[in-house]
């Protein structure tokens, strides 16, 4: 099968509105490129129906190469609607394009995602559960889903999503989320074992602070863990100063919260 293309516009343009198309820039003078270009060809037959790969000649094609700023070659451009979402240089391993790829390629069920999402803003929580499960389960390794689930359950179930939570690897954009979503399910269990904890006069207040959190009272919450933290800094391994990273983090940066809170947090580590 040839992945040469010589109408960039139809091939790559027009397909990747359908489907995500990556295209490799070579030239026959380059050493790497006869390293990766059968690279690419074996992956993109192993991932047939997920996306597909078109090669490009820049010798035979300099103004599309200048186009898309070719200074360096091999270079692999992601197309997805017309646009480049992403790329890499030179002549990668096989296992390193397929994490690349893991990351770089959008979800087929980004449409669904965008769905529950939409949802879950609306708080049509259960009906966002149910979508987000069927995506799971026909692509159990979306960290999307995955971070989306587990951010509508960590309130109702925490141990279920801790679980969702837990399929997201370091280095996933979702990860962050992910690890404040554990966290917050880590502190829930104190609420049903409080004698785990310390024994210690901060223990009433700690455990008022995860009650709050748990309602998602977050000002509340916030406000209850600094307090916490400059009674007891490292009291339950420092569960104060973690537990308002993790919903600073849950929040977003840029949340009223967020922004109110970080400074009064940071005075109050090095008090």
């Amino acid at each position: 099968m040839t992945y040469d293309t010589s109408n960039f516009q139809k091939d790559v343009l027009e397909r990747s509105r359908e489907i995500p198309v990556l295209v490799d820039f070579w030239a026959e003078w380059c050493g790497p490129c006869k390293i990766l270009g059968p690279v690419l060809e074996r992956l993109a037959e192993k991932y047939k129906g997920h996306w597909e790969l078109a090669k490009l000649n820049t010798e035979k094609y300099p103004q599309i190469a200048a186009q898309y700023g070719i200074r360096s070659i091999p270079n692999a451009k992601l197309f997805i609607d017309g646009e480049v979402v992403n790329e890499f240089v030179g002549a990668l391993p096989e296992g390193a394009i397929e994490q690349w790829l893991k990351k770089a390629l959008p979800s087929k069920y980004r449409g669904k995602l965008n769905e529950a999402q939409q949802l879950i803003t609306n708080g049509k929580i259960s009906k966002a559960q149910k979508l987000l499960e069927e995506i799971i389960a026909a692509e159990s390794d979306n960290d999307h889903a995955n971070a989306l689930l587990a951010r509508v359950l960590v309130f109702v179930n925490p141990e279920k999503a801790n679980n969702y939570a837990g399929k997201i690897e370091p280095g996933s954009t979702y990860f962050e989320m992910a690890e404040s979503i554990q966290t917050f399910a880590n502190l829930f269990q104190h609420l049903n074992n409080p004698n785990n904890l310390p024994d210690s006069m901060g223990r009433k207040n700690y455990l008022k602070a995860i009650a709050e959190l748990n309602e998602q009272n977050f000002e509340a919450a916030v406000q209850g863990f600094i307090e916490a933290l400059q009674n007891d800094r490292y009291y339950d391994d420092d569960g104060s100063r973690k537990a308002c990273i993790a919903i600073f983090r849950f929040l977003g940066e840029d949340h009223p919260i967020s922004k109110k809170y970080r400074p009064v947090f940071s005075s109050a580590l090095y008090v």
